[in-house]
Formats: structure tokens, sequence, C-alpha cells
């Protein structure tokens, strides 16, 4: 979640993108139906490599690699089955280390100690750039880099170079414009799904007519604040706009700003629409705040919450099914166009060695990315991974749209930011906009608070 400079050369129209979304969402979908820190995967490597593989892999036995993530829970014990197959494909071991957020931080830790994890799956160019900076990235070899031009559009593999270096490899996306609903409490209300900002007022007005609090928010966590934000901004102030406050060439105290503040305050502020309240919101963490929207009957604690493509993970944690109890539209354009903002984790080398090397490669292939892909909760930017991997309609439309959009897409904003103001706990903008949503009413405020710790972190 941090700065572009040289990293991000997405400066196009999200128009196609959004179009595209849109109509491959507006439809009524139907679903198509160990947390051992040591990953599974068992016998040794021949050099061969099974009917399914696209890549080829070194022979690895006795070699032993730690992959740091901060991923937990079903996405954590999903990945270490991307790693198992890589022990199985070449014989060598992988310990998988939980790593807390700021990731940054904890590898800084680790370095110091003497003991940093061979590969770090990184959620934000910005953390990559620092990374380069101290000098604790390895740049990728030919075999990884390779493999990400036959895999990924232009776009993937620039957002994890530095410097014209190829460091990361974008293993991981997200589609971070779509608003999640229980289907239920839709019917039941007569509520139907919105195209616009004021569409979206009247559908969480009719939700809450009907008895059910609109908006469930996990506002414990600042990062779905920013999130929120940032569509809202995009589809307002437009992509040349995003692009500037991004690398902070504009001030958060810019007109543009104020607009997309005011339009959030006309959810934010109700806070009759928001489960909990906003003091509620506050101390829900995302992972809550996607249950509590599927479980409950067809009285829920809300009935819509906001986020990525990833929310599906959470909801199979509730009995609710995608495409059928749980749907989901693209996020309502606030200004001239639909949003499509994008997020993602990149895999970055620490210590460099066959080992890690070879892993990278690993995760640049569509093997890697289709064994999660089958489990759910998880896109990839990967352009060649089989769109049949997908276990359900929705998942497989959206992963479609992503690829459709190439190029054409607006990376985090939070993510592009330098660490200290786009992605650390109780600082910056997390804090910032939960600050806003305490009291959305105090615009001006918050702007020239944005401005200040925005300006202390990005030095200018």
């Amino acid at each position: 979640m941090r700065r572009t400079s040289s990293t991000i050369r997405t400066r196009r129209t999200v128009k196609a993108a959004a179009t595209l979304l849109a109509g491959a969402l507006a439809l009524s979908l139907t679903a198509c139906g160990g947390d051992d820190d040591k990953s599974s995967g068992n016998g040794s490597a021949t050099g061969t490599e099974d009917s399914r593989s696209t890549v080829t892999l070194p022979k690895l036995n006795g070699t032993t690699l730690e992959v740091a993530a901060v991923w937990t829970g079903t996405e954590q014990a999903n990945f270490k089955k991307v790693l198992a197959e890589f022990e199985k494909r070449t014989g060598a071991k992988i310990t998988f280390v939980p790593a807390q957020d700021p990731i940054i931080n904890f590898l800084g830790s680790k370095i110091a100690g003497g003991a940093p994890p061979d590969v770090a799956m990184l959620p934000q160019p910005g953390a990559i750039k620092q990374a380069v900076d101290k000098g604790w990235a390895k740049p990728l070899g030919a075999d990884a880099t390779d493999e990400l031009r036959k895999n990924y559009a232009q776009g993937w593999q620039d957002i994890g170079k530095v410097d014209g270096k190829q460091y990361g490899v974008y293993y991981k996306a997200a589609n971070k414009s779509l608003i999640w609903y229980n289907a239920q409490v839709f019917e039941n209300a007569g509520a139907s799904e919105p195209t616009t900002w004021d569409e979206l007022m009247d559908t969480a007005q009719t939700v809450s007519d009907s008895g059910v609090t609109p908006f469930s928010i996990g506002g414990a966590d600042g990062w779905t604040l920013t999130d929120w934000f940032e569509n809202v901004y995009l589809s307002q102030a437009g992509p040349e706009k995003y692009d500037q406050l991004a690398q902070h060439k504009i001030k958060w105290t810019d007109p543009s700003v104020k607009e997309a503040l005011t339009t959030l305050a006309r959810i934010w502020g109700k806070t009759d629409w928001i489960a909990g309240g906003a003091n509620g919101a506050l101390q829900t963490e995302f992972p809550a705040s996607v249950t509590q929207t599927f479980t409950g009957g067809d009285q829920p604690k809300a009935g819509m919450v906001y986020e990525g493509d990833f929310v599906q993970v959470n909801i199979a944690d509730t009995k609710a099914k995608v495409g059928t109890d749980a749907k989901v539209f693209p996020f309502p354009k606030a200004g001239d166009t639909a949003p499509v903002v994008s997020g993602g984790d990149a895999a970055v080398i620490l210590k460099d060695s066959k080992g890690a090397q070879a892993l990278a490669t690993f995760l640049a292939s569509p093997d890697a990315a289709e064994i999660q892909a089958e489990l759910g909760g998880y896109l990839s930017p990967n352009k060649n991974v089989d769109i049949s991997a997908y276990p359900n309609e929705v998942q497989q439309r959206i992963a479609k749209a992503l690829i459709a959009a190439g190029d054409d897409f607006r990376f985090d904003m939070s993510d592009q930011a330098p660490q200290a103001f786009g992605g650390t706990p109780g600082k910056g903008e997390w804090k910032d906009l939960q600050d806003f949503l305490k009291n959305p009413s105090d615009v001006a405020g918050i702007q020239k608070k944005l401005e200040s710790d925005a300006a202390a972190a990005y030095g200018n």
C-alpha cells in the first residue's frame, strides 16, 4: 500500500473495465457448486513435472525456505496448499512465517536479528520500494521474469518494478470495487441493485425502512475506510486526479477531496444506517463486518457490506452461499464512471537463492494460481489462469473482468502511499478516516489532518 513513483504506470481510462464489470455482475448469479506452521507437502522431486504443469522447476531436495505473509485463517491455509505443491514438485521444505501488519516493520525486526525469511508477500507497491531502498529485496532472475512476461499484463509487471528492475510477482489480486448484499434482505425489502450513488442512497433507505440496518463497516481496520474513499474519489475526480493524489502531487486540501468526503458523509453521517453506529463500526474488524451481514436469517445486523472479491472467504465462514444467499454488485458510480480499484500481494525475494528464485517462478505461473483459485476467495492477475478453475460463476465473472481490464485499472491509493501514511494501524490515513467516520461533519478538519500526515510521510 504505498508510493508509485516508477512503479505505477497504469494511467489510462477505467471506463471500459467498469462497463465490463457492471455487465458481468448485474445479473443475479448462481454459485456452482491446516493451521500448522509447516506446510504439508511430501515426496521428493524427480525433476519432472506432473500433467498439469506449465512451468519447469529444479530439484531442490535438502533446500529449506521460509515465506512470510500477514495472511491468517482460511487465506493462510489455502496459500499453504500452494506451497505444499511446490514442495511436492521440487523436494524443498517450506515454513510459513505469520507476519504482523505492517509487514515492513516485521521484516525489519527479522532482518535486524539476522533471520529474514527467504520470500515475503508484500501487500503494497510502496512496501516493495521500501524493501529495495533498504537493500533488502533482490531482483527476480531470468526464469521468474520470463514467467511474468508470459502470464501478466504490462501494468501488473510494472507495479512490481522499482527503477526499471523487476522485484515483485503479483501473485494475488483484488477487485476492490464491489458491494455484497444479503439477498433475502433485499427481497424482503423490495430493494434493487443500484448503479449510482443516489440509487445506493435510495436502496439503503429501502432496506432501512424494512427494519434492517443497511451497512456493515469494518472500521476497526482502517484500510476498509481508505477503500471506500478511493472508490468515491476515483469515480468523481477521475483517473488523472487519482494518480496525482496518490503521488501527493496535489494536496488533500484540494476541492476534489472535499467533494469525495462530503459524498461519503451522506452515508457515514447516518448512524442508523451503520451496524452499531459509528462507535460500533470502529470496533468491528473486517471479517466480522462480513459475517454479521450473512448471519441471523432475514434479520442480520446489516444488509450490505462493501469490500473486494476476497469477501467470499469470510462468507464461507457462514451458511450463506455465494450467488444465492450472498450476491454482489459493482461499487456504484459517484461521478462520471463506475470505479475499478485493485489491490494485490507480491512475492519479493529477500534471500537470493536457487530455491527462492524457483518459488518466485512458480508463483508467477498459472499452476500456482489455479490451486488457490479452486479453493475460492482468491483472484489472480495471471491472464493464463483457466477461468474454470474458479469455483463459482460470481468469481469467474469477477476474474474475467479483471483480466479483460488489462492495464486499465487503478491500484489502491493507500497501497501506493508511504507506509507511515497509507498502511499503519492507528496512524496516517487509516486513523484520519476512522476519525472522520466518528465525526463526518468535520470535512475541512479531516482534510487538514490528512494533508499534514501526508506531507510528513511523503516529505513534501
